[in-house]
């Protein structure tokens, strides 16, 4: 396990120079030419008509205000409703950063930014598959145990945090700057020197920063990374006769940052018919999911916050959920305490595949 010694220096003025290495691919005539304006007219947070959305679309394009850079909740969803892929989170993202509109207080941003800044703390160490990337949360490492990562390797901490939470706080000059580093650091200290050169992203956030965010703003990726789920479902599959069916109902907490890769959703619902367990339909779920509210939280909207949390937290109870099922560690931070009051047990989602397993949660 890696989590010390030295990393890639700062580089003064943001990565390899500043924003131009790294400008965003959005074409604004394709969503000049959009008459659905998907991005706003299926947004959960913001309500407008669509001559309201082509209003404010239209003000973003061109640099302007708009009412969105002010209710933008940063779900990350119409990364994922805009059908011609043209990035209108991240622009939307680049015109609050330009106009200095926060969706958080700045001290608290302040505050995250120095908490989560890359120590330069890591040194090189071999490893071998398969290799569990832990990103920000190597305290979560006692998850990669047993039959399912039987041999595996792990490396984590700040400097090779994918830094892709800063979409939450309107800071993709911290992304151009520290992404970039933060992939020296992988391959310098752990995939290089180990002749390896994949490893499974334990968090969405890591897979979406080095399959969606980084091609879309120009940073190359010399690795490949593999989806949590993708491993899970293949490893699974292996030990099919070795699974005990848990014969539960579950709700499904899916994360902001799966937006990003829609692609990997089919793997929930092929590793709950592994492990038998039933994810009845919900009105929040998938496509229509409802975000932990942690980061609406930060931007002081409470009474939004509490409302999207009483109808998700309402909707699991609905179906009978036995557990909700968490890919990311903040999510699980900021609803497991609400989950567990309405008597369903908060767990992640290679814990729940432990437990088929016979394993046990172990930590």
């Amino acid at each position: 396990m890696i989590f010390s010694g030295k990393a890639a220096p700062e580089r003064p003025g943001g990565a390899k120079g500043g924003q131009g290495m790294y400008e965003l691919k959005y074409d604004p005539a394709v969503c000049e030419r959009c008459e659905t304006v998907d991005c706003l007219m299926r947004c959960r947070y913001i309500d407008v008509s669509l001559a309201e959305a082509r209003q404010e679309r239209d003000k973003i394009i061109a640099g302007k205000d708009s009412r969105v850079l002010e209710e933008c909740a940063t779900c990350y969803a119409c990364e994922e409703y805009c059908p011609y892929h043209n990035h209108p989170f991240y622009q939307i993202v680049e015109r609050q950063e330009q106009l200095e509109k926060w969706p958080a207080p700045t001290p608290i941003t302040r505050q995250q930014l120095g908490m989560m800044a890359m120590k330069g703390q890591m040194v090189p160490e071999k490893v071998q598959a398969p290799v569990i990337n832990m990103c920000f949360f190597p305290m979560l490492s006692g998850s990669i145990r047993g039959k399912l990562f039987e041999g595996a390797s792990t490396f984590g901490g700040s400097d090779v945090f994918c830094n892709i939470m800063w979409l939450h706080f309107a800071k993709n000059s911290v992304i151009r700057e520290r992404l970039p580093r933060a992939i020296e650091n992988i391959m310098n200290n752990a995939l290089r020197d180990s002749g390896v050169n994949e490893f499974v992203c334990f968090h969405d956030e890591c897979y979406g920063a080095y399959t969606h965010l980084a091609p879309a703003f120009g940073i190359e990726v010399p690795f490949k990374p593999v989806h949590l789920f993708e491993y899970l479902a293949k490893r699974l599959t292996e030990l099919k006769s070795e699974i005990k069916p848990l014969n539960k109902v579950v709700a499904y907490q899916r994360p902001c940052s799966n937006r990003l890769v829609p692609e990997t959703q089919h793997w929930v619902d092929e590793i709950f018919k592994l492990i038998g367990v039933t994810r009845p339909d919900r009105r929040y779920d998938r496509e229509n999911a409802l975000c932990c509210a942690m980061t609406i939280k930060a931007a002081q909207r409470d009474d939004l916050a509490d409302d999207l949390q009483q109808r998700n937290l309402d909707d699991m109870q609905a179906v009978g959920a036995d557990y909700c099922v968490f890919n990311c560690p903040a999510c699980f931070m900021e609803l497991n305490g609400m989950v567990k009051e309405r008597g369903i047990t908060p767990i992640l989602m290679t814990d729940l595949c432990h437990l088929a397993l016979g394993d046990g949660m172990g930590w």
